[in-house]
């Protein structure tokens, strides 16, 4: 009853203490969840109480739980279920459990049915739709999606980061009831994603400013279409460079088929066609580099929402992504830039139409600036932070109150 009457009060408080289960937190951040996480937890906690509670190492902003010594040996997605069970340990007297990503849903169902408290959960993935993970988890793979359909049945609601996401979860999962599934997108802080023009970083990493470079962001996985960029790369025009943030393969076999057709395409269009940023790129560095793009590059051929277009949209940088998921909803297709559609029956079509969109916006430059300045108004009206943590805590009210 205190926690009804409590969010009855005001729309910017609801339960007295959340429980926010997440694989990623800094300095572990590599992908879009992490960044999602981050940042909702930060507004969050200016409105509620948000505990954090995180894999890893030891850190001052949240509780972080370690793989147990039993599993140190185990399968990664046995590993996990032991974190998660740490984290359910860790959770009793909260009143609501948050999870992000299979990595941390079996911990939110599992508190739920423990403590006797609603468990939310953040759709950023799905495993039905990422087979090519089976290449990373062998048969953890059957773990994962186990553990993902068991927490989305179960869940008292599901936060989907895009409208298309939101489909493909009840395509995935039609025992979901569709009035459980909210839409709440990711955000963007376009206070910390600002244009920086300098090219201190540019130096550093040995990037002509005097050539129009394309810019990829990514994790090497076959989600993000790294391989299908690279193809499509061989179409570029000449004085066009691809500059690829790409580190952490998802298994050996795709790092080194990266590594070759990177070989390979430097072979055919000559060196500093390619430079190739094996490491994670922090946040300064990669805004200039983000600033300093004729275009960001997005070729998944999977992508709930891709929050990192919403940061080269928020550096003024024309966007040239794949028309899947939800990109669409973020990338407006001729205004901040170029959307591409992907059929996986057609994947050379899809290279061929890539390096042509990337093209039209080498050839017209002034267009590109006008497409970038269109992104940064469109991520300051529609992404900020403190809109999405009250949406979120209006879905946290309707999970209290069922």
């Amino acid at each position: 009853m205190l926690l009804r009457s409590l969010a009855a009060q005001s729309p910017r408080l609801t339960p007295v203490r959340i429980g926010m289960l997440t694989r990623e937190w800094p300095p572990d951040v590599y992908g879009g969840a992490g960044v999602h996480v981050e940042h909702l937890a930060a507004e969050l906690r200016k409105k509620i109480d948000v505990d954090v509670h995180c894999f890893g190492e030891p850190r001052g902003d949240a509780i972080a739980h370690a793989v147990p010594a039993s599993l140190l040996a185990a399968n990664p997605a046995i590993q996990t279920l032991g974190v998660d069970l740490e984290m359910v340990a860790a959770t009793a007297g909260v009143d609501l459990l948050h999870s992000h990503t299979w990595y941390a849903n079996f911990g939110g169902h599992v508190g739920a049915l423990l403590h006797g408290v609603p468990h939310v959960l953040s759709a950023h993935s799905l495993e039905p739709l990422r087979p090519w993970k089976q290449e990373q988890l062998g048969g953890g793979y059957q773990v994962s999606s186990w553990v993902e359909r068991t927490a989305y049945e179960g869940a008292d609601a599901i936060i989907a980061v895009s409208h298309g996401m939101r489909a493909d979860v009840l395509n995935a999962y039609p025992a979901v009831d569709p009035g459980r599934v909210h839409v709440v997108h990711n955000g963007i802080d376009t206070g910390v994603y600002l244009p920086d023009r300098g090219s201190s970083a540019l130096e550093e990493f040995g990037i002509d400013p005097a050539r129009p470079y394309v810019l990829f962001v990514g994790r090497i996985t076959r989600q993000k279409g790294i391989l299908h960029l690279i193809n499509a790369a061989r179409r570029f025009d000449d004085d066009v460079v691809l500059v690829l943030c790409a580190s952490s393969p998802d298994t050996k076999e795709i790092g080194e088929e990266t590594s070759a057709a990177i070989e390979k395409l430097l072979g055919e269009r000559g060196p500093n066609s390619v430079i190739w940023i094996q490491e994670q790129v922090a946040r300064p560095k990669l805004i200039q580099l983000f600033t300093n793009a004729l275009a960001f590059v997005c070729p998944s051929i999977y992508e709930p929402l891709g929050i990192v277009n919403l940061e080269a949209m928020a550096c003024e940088t024309a966007v040239v992504a794949s028309a899947v998921g939800g990109i669409p909803e973020v990338v407006v297709d001729g205004d901040t830039g170029l959307l591409v559609p992907y059929d996986p029956a057609e994947p050379k079509a899809f290279e061929v139409a890539f390096a042509d969109a990337v093209n039209i916006i080498a050839g017209d430059p002034q267009r590109a600036r006008a497409m970038g300045a269109s992104g940064r108004a469109r991520a300051v009206a529609h992404f900020g932070w403190d809109a999405i943590a009250d949406q979120t805590i209006a879905v946290y009210r309707s999970a209290l109150e069922a």
